[in-house]
């Protein structure tokens, strides 16, 4: 069988990573992305084999669109050609529209339905659909996939990539010092267009403490961390290139994150971990109830919140590893999605 892969995110990289290895072994694989600094950076360091085609949108809407019309023209050739059996994506629109248009099945995996533009324009022409058991399958129902089309999994998504293996090395830091990653709000995705950030100010509070904490800030794109550098300058060390996620948490002593899967990633790791919450969706919320993660949405309370926290130690290692114990692997799913095709 013939599969393709359509990777956009570095969190859709280290998630479809072992999946890949695993259907290589007896299927041919095409992995497509866009030319996208994260993706491309971290793709080598992990050795998984890219096919680069068209651009990330940036944040406007006009040039979203843009890029993805042309990544759709493009893909349409490349696709027609290796004319695989199987579409896998994580709601990749430029797949949901190509493998439609060219009558291939196509299987999506999703823990985002606040992500309304992605799923409007992917669910609708994916045949099957699979999330993580704390979210219901009526959010994703609106957008246009039937209930029956729904498989659920008990994991939650950083639980695949924190189970992966690190292939980073650690970054150094003052070992004499507690070390804070803040990790900032999600800033070109469709879903954060027009919200408000607060990740600067949660930054501005931990840069008064630079003398008594080693204050590492891990960037997204280009143009916010020329922001950061700009406001901030040598106040925090501000990490503006590609690095294993893993071997970054594995120096981290308390990590402040917005709610997404790096935080999920820390929470499921055992370390002392913030939500400032900035885009609110199941996984945050469940991480929240079960006490693996604290939410804190007021910048000046989150540095008490973590001083706390940091004096208190890594108090949940024991529960963290109970949780990722409990966790399966969503490939056994995948798997019987195929089959049910």
């Amino acid at each position: 069988m013939k599969i393709w892969f359509d990777i956009l995110t570095p969190k859709q990289l280290l998630f479809f990573g072992p999946m890949i290895q695993k259907l290589g072994k007896n299927h041919k694989i095409l992995c497509t992305s866009r030319n996208y600094g994260q993706v491309v950076d971290l793709a080598k360091l992990k050795h998984v084999n890219l096919l680069l085609v068209g651009r990330h949108g940036g944040s406007g809407r006009e040039e979203k669109l843009r890029a993805s019309t042309q990544r759709i023209d493009r893909l349409t050739d490349i696709i027609s050609k290796f004319s695989p059996d199987l579409v896998i994506s994580f709601c990749s629109p430029e797949a949901s529209r190509v493998a439609f248009g060219l009558g291939i099945n196509h299987v999506v995996f999703s823990d985002s339905p606040h992500a309304e533009a992605v799923m409007r324009l992917a669910l609708p022409f994916a045949q099957k659909l699979l999330i993580p058991w704390i979210i219901p399958k009526e959010d994703f129902v609106k957008y246009g996939i039937s209930k029956n089309n729904i498989i659920q999994y008990k994991a939650i998504d950083a639980a695949i990539i924190v189970k992966g293996r690190s292939e980073g090395k650690s970054l150094k830091v003052d070992k004499q010092k507690k070390t804070i990653v803040i990790r900032p709000e999600e800033s070109a995705a469709a879903y954060a267009l027009g919200k408000a950030s607060i990740s600067n100010d949660i930054i501005s509070e931990f840069s008064k403490e630079k003398e008594k904490y080693n204050v590492l800030v891990l960037g997204r794109y280009k143009p916010q961390i020329n922001r950061i550098k700009k406001e901030f300058g040598n106040e925090v060390r501000i990490i503006s290139k590609v690095v294993d996620g893993k071997a970054l948490l594995s120096v981290t002593d308390l990590f402040i994150g917005s709610g997404g899967t790096m935080t999920a990633e820390a929470a499921l790791m055992g370390i002392p971990t913030i939500s400032y919450d900035a885009v609110p969706n199941h996984v945050e919320k469940y991480l929240v109830k079960i006490g693996l993660v604290k939410r804190e949405r007021n910048p000046k309370n989150i540095l008490q919140v973590a001083k706390k926290m940091l004096s208190d130690g890594p108090a949940n290692r024991a529960k963290a590893k109970k949780v990722l114990d409990s966790m399966e692997d969503p490939f056994t799913k995948l798997m019987l999605a195929i089959r049910t095709l």
